[in-house]
């Protein structure tokens, strides 16, 4: 009997496309969109979108597993001071305030703690907004603390000289903490934002040195209104954003290599007559979150894009277009699974679930520009035991 000869389609059904390509990294999805004219409009298809972001915020990301918890550092309007929360359970019902480390507690003075960017192995990095030179390296579960020395770069004492921290983070290769900040040198008080021909320069602190270094790298200016929602950290790589006066802009800092990549952000805000952004890191994902205010309405609208790649402003993802809501404003961070945080117009702080569209207060108020949230892991190592 002779062999029958079938004729096999290649053609998959597009549910089907959109059930794999849903569960791929979002990199993955950008590169397979090369592989047919049909795929490079995947990204404006609203079902596949919709199923998109439904899993990237349906599951933990490996850094927010169960034993992940919230800090919340915000301005306690009441008693003119920053608090330290956590929050141990889903409803925010839970909330166990922590006492500052000196120099931040308020026996030692007044001062505006920032934590800067992310937790990393149970430790947090803090500044001071207003004494950006004093920072310290603390784990909350051992009270550990490490204060780190002020640089000693060469100043000039007719200048005031501001030190503006951008990042800090983990070097894996050289298995050391890491810190990266930018000195300014500024006239006096009639020409306070005239820099020095000589500035701006950058410096990297080094935890296994307990040491400064200055850093030859050519990076933007930034301005920008607020240290909160500045920098984040993911992978070995520290984030930060910055804007000119025409472009919105997020710079990347490989901790190892010593080497930045700038990538644009290219979505139009032109047509909004207020906006917030904030950088946050949303399961695993870069994230730029966007409060804003159109011209023709007086409501808020969020959006939230995610950064496929560093380097290629086409990698940006617009992932969630949230509904105008009339009393949310300024976004504070992001939580272990799909949830943002906000700021709302009465102060009150509140956090939405990205996955129901439902938003739930926290029963905390808060001043504007001075409330952030932070995922945190316990680790009862001392900073040095995990180095060594």
């Amino acid at each position: 009997m002779a062999p029958t000869i079938e004729k096999v389609s290649n053609h998959v059904p597009e549910d089907i496309i959109f059930s794999i390509f849903s569960k791929l990294p979002l990199k993955s999805v950008h590169r397979f969109t090369c592989v047919r004219k049909s795929l490079t409009l995947l990204f404006q298809n609203p079902i596949f979108m919709n199923m998109f972001g439904k899993n990237m915020v349906s599951k933990y990301h490996s850094l927010h597993d169960d034993e992940a918890i919230l800090l919340l550092n915000h301005f306690d309007n009441i008693h003119r001071q920053c608090k330290l929360y956590l929050l141990s359970d889903e409803k925010f019902e839970s909330k166990a305030q922590l006492n500052w480390p000196c120099p931040f507690s308020p026996n030692y003075g007044p001062s505006n703690p920032h934590i800067v960017g992310s937790a990393i192995n149970g430790i947090l990095c803090i500044c001071d907004t207003e004494y950006s030179y004093r920072i310290v390296l603390w784990n909350p579960a051992t009270d550990e603390l490490t204060r780190v020395p002020q640089s000693r770069a060469g100043l000039y004492h007719e200048y005031e000289t501001h030190f503006v921290i951008h990042g800090f983070g983990y070097d894996h290769v050289k298995d050391d903490y890491k810190i990266i900040q930018r000195i300014v040198y500024i006239g006096g008080l009639e020409d306070y934002w005239q820099s020095v021909p000589s500035g701006p320069f950058w410096e990297l602190y080094s935890f296994r040195n307990n040491s400064w270094k200055k850093i030859n790298v050519d990076m933007r200016q930034r301005y920008l209104m607020s240290d909160e929602g500045v920098e984040v950290y993911l992978n070995g790589v520290c984030y930060w954003w910055g804007k000119t006066d025409h472009e919105t802009y997020v710079v990347s800092f490989n901790l190892t290599n010593e080497m930045h990549t700038t990538t644009l952000f290219p979505f139009n805000l032109d047509d909004f007559k207020r906006v917030d952004r904030h950088l946050a890191v949303l399961n695993g994902h870069v994230a730029m979150i966007l409060s804003y205010v159109k011209k023709t309405s007086p409501s808020f609208n969020i959006s939230i894009s995610v950064l496929g790649e560093a380097g290629v402003a086409e990698s940006w993802t617009k992932l969630f277009e949230v509904r105008p809501l009339s009393c949310i404003e300024h976004p504070i961070g992001s939580g272990k699974k799909g949830n943002v945080f906000f700021r709302k117009d009465d102060d009150e702080l509140a956090c939405l679930d990205l996955s129901t569209g439902v938003v739930e207060n926290i029963g905390i108020k808060a001043k504007r520009y001075y409330s952030q949230v932070v995922v945190y892991k316990k680790n009862f190592l001392s900073v040095g035991g995990m180095i060594n």
